[in-house]
């Protein structure tokens, strides 16, 4: 396994610690630093623990450490809702499977799947983990490629040509894909490892962004869209996590009410 996948709660420590504002953190300097962020002792002092017992967690060398411990690292670096609980599940022991039947990771139940056979005039789609499209609306491939099932959302962003056309603000869409990935990866340990290994191995632009360490997942938002023979679509999502054992997220797309936006898909879904 690699080295980054086993140590990394002491990879995120430390680039959380070197992303640190020092004047936030209550650190007072006079002269220039030649070091970004905190340093290990500065942190350590901090935090209330010791500078030995710090660079032990960074070096991987102890990995329980205790929640009053994490919520003092936490409170010191700043870390928001999202990297808290990104660093609680990387200090956690590895949940052990459920025992009995679990459905395969790509079966959509048959009841979401009647449902999205009904939203006609919405791009909609269920993805895995991974972030496989496992099923769409039928209107959804028509709005974005990448919404096709048998496809891999991430992939698509870094792998495909296309991706730059489909996402105007392609930087901010590869950013959030990592992190997403980066999150749901610590949720459920282990499972997204090969995965992870691959995208580093075949795109140079994923492995730099998954080596900064950036944690979050948007449960709603927007993005822009070039659709063919439309032009730019503006539409706001929600999400929402199936329940099951499987992991699986529909993502729902929709125009804002009375918007040219919503026309556009409207008029798409006619046709």
């Amino acid at each position: 396994m690699p080295r980054d996948v086993v140590n990394e709660l002491g990879s995120f420590l430390r680039s959380r610690r070197e992303k640190a504002d020092p004047a936030r953190a209550g650190v007072v300097t006079h002269t220039r630093r030649r070091v970004k962020g905190l340093r290990r002792e500065e942190l350590a002092l901090l935090a209330g623990v010791s500078p030995s017992y710090y660079a032990r967690l960074e070096q991987g060398r102890d990995r329980n450490p205790s929640s009053e411990i994490l919520g003092a690292l936490a409170a010191v670096l700043g870390l928001d809702d999202a990297e808290r609980a990104y660093l609680w599940s990387l200090a956690s022991p590895a949940l052990p499977a459920a025992e009995g039947h679990v459905p395969a990771a790509d079966a959509v139940r048959p009841g979401v799947a009647h449902l999205l056979r009904r939203w006609s005039d919405l791009p909609a789609l269920v993805t895995s983990p991974r972030r496989d499209v496992l099923a769409t609306t039928t209107l959804a491939p028509r709005v974005n490629p990448a919404w096709t099932p048998g496809r891999n959302l991430v992939e698509f962003t870094f792998l495909d040509e296309r991706a730059r056309q489909v996402y105007p603000q392609w930087q901010d869409i590869s950013l959030q894909a990592v992190a997403g990935v980066r999150a749901t990866a610590a949720a459920r340990r282990g499972q997204l490892d090969d995965f992870v290994a691959t995208m580093r191995e075949r795109s140079g632009t994923f492995r730099a962004l998954w080596d900064s360490h950036d944690v979050y997942e948007r449960a709603e938002g927007a993005k822009r869209l070039r659709v063919d023979g439309v032009g730019e679509l503006s539409l706001e999502y929600e999400t929402f996590a199936l329940a099951g054992p499987e992991g699986h997220v529909l993502y729902v797309y929709f125009g804002q009410p009375g918007s040219e936006d919503e026309e556009k898909i409207r008029r798409l879904a006619a046709e």
